[in-house]
């Protein structure tokens, strides 16, 4: 019998970064705050992203085909914080975000993360209530050096 407390701790102690997961399809833009994040492959480079099922970001995923990722800096949990209120309840949540978009996949980059990665689909996984989708990097670029946001120093859980 699975023990669900021990399964929630154990599953809260795998470490995670926090991202901005850029999007877009079309003329609009969206962006949320992800940290079911890692390297899959080095040739071709391929980064995974789960993204839930339900979210408007999920299905501008499926649609553009497309997704950036803005690596957050140790210290810009006010940036991720942002990025969790739904699109619908809030409107525009780069408006107090300085931004520009991608080269490649003209998704929204955050100016003052790290650095990022833009993503092309190359395929995807639909389990549980997230959707695990497969990027290959198609472009990348390095803002500043520092730290990366990790979700255990923001005191916040996901997952578990």
């Amino acid at each position: 019998m699975l023990d669900e407390q021990a399964k929630k701790t154990m599953l809260r102690k795998i470490p995670h970064g926090i991202y901005v997961c850029g999007v877009k399809d079309g003329d609009e833009l969206n962006g949320f705050t992800a940290s079911w994040v890692m390297q899959a492959s080095f040739t071709p480079p391929l980064v995974i992203n789960c993204v839930k099922s339900d979210s408007t970001s999920h299905a501008m995923i499926k649609s553009s085909g497309v997704f950036a990722l803005s690596v957050l800096e140790a210290g810009q949990k006010e940036i991720a914080q942002n990025f969790f209120k739904p699109i619908r309840r809030v409107g525009n949540k780069f408006e107090d975000v300085e931004f520009y978009t991608g080269e490649e996949t003209g998704c929204p980059i955050i100016k003052a993360s790290l650095g990022y990665v833009e993503c092309k689909v190359v395929g995807s996984v639909a389990e549980g209530d997230h959707t695990v989708f497969v990027g290959e990097v198609i472009g990348a670029g390095v803002h500043k050096d520092g730290e990366p946001l990790l979700l255990e120093s923001t005191g916040w859980n996901y997952g578990g």
